[in-house]
């Protein structure tokens, strides 16, 4: 009998599984991520790299208390019943091991492989929906605009429902989170005046279970060598698109007037002020990394995803785990 997740345990502190991380260093990576008390671990679905369901797989099988996080599967990507049973099966075999993150996937890589819809809102709600419903043995919605799979009815399901959170920035995409998800997926930067805008657009009447959150994040005695390593990571967060990021931050007009002014991106992620990069990103020495994961924790997020920094994110790993709660 399968049951939708229960609410989550509050304070969850995860890491990003780099997507560009050498393949023989992914098992390593994962099993030192769990050996050093991360509660979870997200894997990332850019197109060109790995794939999001062969990566949770993998992780899954080789860990044992992890919580896996696909973040994202663009919905236009997959058939929402065969997505549905691909979720269904890892959750049966890993019981309450899986957040399954689904998303728009960026427009440029979707209309590159003829999958990006007249009406992305339309997809992603009809995906959603469904796809809640197919992973709880439910039988499938009506046929929608987009989304076929009416009275398909998957089999093989898991005691404990996976979570169905979205990964979108927007705020009438995360209107639609709040109406048919399990909650929010909040890219980097995910400062706490972000994540509190982002909780306000899901709704009142919203019930999600996760709100998860990444940020890019670098852990040094010497916090100026942990801010210089997270600088090259913000470098694109004053265009356009990360508009949604920075617009309820009180520094927001001062960070574009700066963009504006600076000959490109890498002068103006180099010359931010320290105190910009220390709310983008969590950064610093093990105390100052702690308090702003508990500053996003107190905004309203139940888990904090940190992006290691640097050019080594095997060897950051042992650093970020100096800012978990059992290191403070």
């Amino acid at each position: 009998m399968s049951e939708f997740p229960a609410v989550p345990a509050r304070g969850s502190v995860g890491v990003m599984l780099p997507l560009d991380l050498p393949v023989g260093e992914v098992l390593p990576y994962v099993r030192r991520a769990e050996e050093l008390g991360f509660d979870q671990v997200w894997v990332v679905e850019d197109l060109g790299w790995r794939g999001g369901v062969a990566q949770a797989a993998t992780v899954l099988a080789s860990t044992t208390n992890l919580t896996v996080g696909i973040g994202i599967m663009p919905a236009g990507a997959r058939n929402v019943a065969f997505a549905a049973m691909e979720l269904a099966t890892l959750a049966q075999l890993h019981p309450g091991r899986l957040i399954a993150g689904i998303g728009h996937g960026m427009p440029g890589w979707m209309r590159q492989v003829g999958s990006w819809p007249e009406s992305p809102l339309t997809l992603i709600k009809e995906y959603a929906r469904a796809l809640r419903l197919l992973i709880a043995g439910k039988p499938g919605p009506e046929n929608g605009r987009y989304v076929r799979c009416e009275g398909v009815v998957i089999t093989e399901i898991p005691e404990i429902v996976p979570p169905v959170i979205l990964g979108v920035r927007g705020p009438k995409s995360q209107a639609v989170a709040g109406e048919v998800a399990d909650g929010l997926l909040l890219a980097e930067p995910a400062a706490p005046g972000y994540i509190t805008a982002s909780l306000h657009n899901l709704g009142p009447s919203a019930n999600p279970r996760e709100i998860v959150v990444y940020d890019a994040a670098a852990v040094d005695d010497d916090e100026e060598a942990a801010l210089t390593r997270v600088r090259a990571v913000l470098e694109s967060v004053g265009e356009p698109q990360w508009a949604a990021h920075i617009d309820p931050l009180p520094f927001a007009a001062e960070l574009r007037a700066h963009r504006a002014a600076s000959p490109d991106a890498r002068h103006f992620a180099q010359t931010m002020p320290a105190d910009w990069v220390r709310q983008l990103s969590i950064a610093g020495t093990p105390a100052q990394a702690r308090a702003a994961i508990d500053a996003r924790h107190a905004a309203g997020a139940t888990s904090v995803v940190l992006a290691p920094a640097g050019p080594d994110p095997l060897a950051a790993l042992d650093s970020l785990a100096r800012a978990l709660p059992h290191r403070h």
